[in-house]
């Protein structure tokens, strides 16, 4: 089969992969149908590594997909042919304590797509049938490629305990961190303020429900911030996951207030002004992922609180794909999020 391979640092060629087995028991073979390009593809594209895991080449990126079903194995009798689905990237090779206590993003034995096994990239997947999510008419194979990101940021608002009439700072407006905006607006926050240094994001996190859009190349997010609440923000998500981003949130949390870092550094260790964090009591939460989020993200996008093209901008053939990459890291174009089909 065809896949669409990172063969050196920025640079992606096509390629092939073996065809995939059939299905075994519990298992369902997918079309790999759209994918979005998300900031963690973006780390291994241009930095050649993740979290501290160098990239390998060549490696198959993203995990953020829409398929459909070309055959089901044994035991699996709920799904037809050519049924559409979201694809959670996570798959559980064991249960464990975690996964028992519904913490499978924590699972001790796991492989995730575009990192231990193949990414999205590529025409077919083998997956668990515990890993596929129906996606209902008229939704389409973007809306299903939107599930997996719109699922990091319910967690992301879950382990927040975010509540109605709170308000809300969002640091880096990048995809995740406009779907941070969109959940805040739809979740009854007061008050939202996002901070970027990019004017097009900075734009659209208005038009997602932002109060206040602030360009940190020229103002100062913490300033605002307390200008709008008076001593802070309940909840701040820091989706840039920078240094100066994460004590520029830490700044602007209200003491008792709750931070969650979903921006991954791109380097460590990180400073951290811990002071800052002892004098606000700060409850700071690191996020891995999604954790089983995925049907309320499905409900959400099925009931019209927030839509895929909110948040994808351009959309590009799989053939051009290296088009897709070279404008997200270029930030060129006014691109958000593209969506990468097939």
């Amino acid at each position: 089969m065809k896949a669409l391979q990172l063969v050196a640092p920025q640079k992606l060629e096509m390629g092939i992969l073996p065809d995939p087995p059939d299905p075994g028991p519990g298992e369902v073979l997918v079309r790999l149908r759209s994918t979005g390009v998300c900031g963690s593809d973006m780390h291994m594209f241009s930095e050649g590594g993740i979290a501290g895991v160098e990239t390998e080449y060549p490696s198959v990126l993203c995990h953020e997909p829409g398929g459909e079903v070309v055959e089901c194995g044994p035991g699996v009798t709920d799904l037809a042919d050519g049924a559409k689905v979201a694809v959670e990237p996570l798959v559980i090779k064991a249960e464990c304590e975690f996964t028992r206590t519904g913490r499978q993003n924590l699972a001790l034995a796991n492989e995730f797509m575009g990192r231990e096994i193949p990414g999205a990239l590529r025409e077919y997947a083998v997956m668990p049938r515990r890993n596929l999510i129906e996606i209902p008419e008229p939704l389409t194979f973007g809306d299903a490629a939107f599930v997996e990101p719109l699922a990091v940021l319910l967690h992301t608002y879950e382990l927040a305990d975010l509540r109605m009439g709170e308000t809300v700072a969002v640091v880096g407006t990048g995809p995740i961190g406009l779907i941070g905006v969109a959940i805040a607006k739809r979740s009854g926050a007061s008050v939202i303020v996002a901070a970027d240094r990019i004017a097009h994001r900075l734009e659209r996190a208005t038009a997602l429900g932002a109060t206040a859009a602030v360009d940190v190349r020229s103002d100062s997010a913490v300033d605002a911030v307390m200008d709008l609440t008076g001593c802070g923000a309940h909840v701040v998500v820091d989706a840039a996951g920078t240094a100066e981003s994460i004590n520029t949130s830490l700044a602007c949390l209200r003491p008792g207030g709750r931070m969650v870092l979903v921006g991954i550094p791109s380097a460590a260790p990180v400073p951290l002004a811990l002071w800052t964090a002892l004098d606000r009591e700060a409850r700071i939460h690191v996020q891995k992922r999604s954790n089983g989020n995925d049907h309320d993200a499905v409900d959400l996008i099925r009931g019209g609180a927030i839509a895929a093209d909110d948040i994808i901008s351009h959309r590009f053939p799989i053939e051009q794909g290296q088009e897709a990459f070279d404008m997200m890291a270029a930030y060129r174009e006014g691109v958000i999020k593209p969506l990468i089909e097939w």
